[in-house]
C-alpha cells in the first residue's frame, strides 16, 4: 500500500503542494500524452503547443543526429509517426512539476504499423523517455526528449 501522500498509480512529486500552477501544467501535459495515445486529430494535438514551441529530440536509435522542431516540423513528424506506429502508450513512472516546468520519466511502447528494420509489422517497441516541458500561458513552449530505446 502506498503512503498516504503517494497516489496508487505511481509517484507524483510537486515541489510544494501549494504550487497550483505546477499541478495545472502537469495536468495539461497528461492530457497532451492522452491525446497522442487516443490518436486525436492533428489539430487537437497541435492545440497543446504554443505558437513558438521548440521541441528538441536528442540523438537516439531512431533519430541518430537528433532534431530541433518548430510547430510546423512537429506536425510533420507526428503525421509520419502515425504512418509507422499503430498504437502507442505513455506510462508515466515519475513526474515533477514546479511552476511552468514539468519533468517526466516515461515508459513508451509503440506497436508498428509497418515493418521497420528487423522488426515486423505488429512488433512492439519499447523505450524509456526523460521528457522535460516548459509551459507558457497553458501551452507547451518547450519540450526536450531524451529517448532510450530497448534493443531490437
Amino acid at each position: 500500500m502506498p503512503p498516504p501522500d503517494m497516489p496508487a498509480s505511481g509517484p507524483i512529486h510537486l515541489a510544494d503542494a501549494a504550487d497550483a500552477r505546477g499541478a495545472a501544467n502537469l495536468a495539461i501535459v497528461r492530457r497532451y500524452l492522452a491525446a497522442i495515445e487516443a490518436r486525436a486529430p492533428e489539430d487537437e494535438v497541435a492545440a497543446f503547443f504554443h505558437e513558438h514551441v521548440v521541441q528538441e529530440e536528442f540523438p537516439n536509435r531512431l533519430v541518430p543526429n537528433g532534431a530541433r522542431r518548430d510547430l510546423a516540423a512537429l506536425r510533420l513528424a507526428s503525421a509520419r509517426g502515425r504512418q509507422v506506429i499503430r498504437v502507442e502508450r505513455y506510462q508515466i513512472q515519475n513526474a515533477l512539476a514546479v511552476g511552468d516546468r514539468v519533468a517526466l520519466e516515461v515508459i513508451w511502447t509503440g506497436e508498428l504499423a509497418i515493418p521497420m528494420g528487423s522488426l515486423p509489422a505488429a512488433a512492439v517497441m519499447r523505450a524509456h523517455f526523460g521528457v522535460f516541458f516548459e509551459l507558457r500561458e497553458g501551452k507547451i513552449v518547450g519540450q526536450r526528449n531524451y529517448d532510450c530505446f530497448d534493443p531490437w
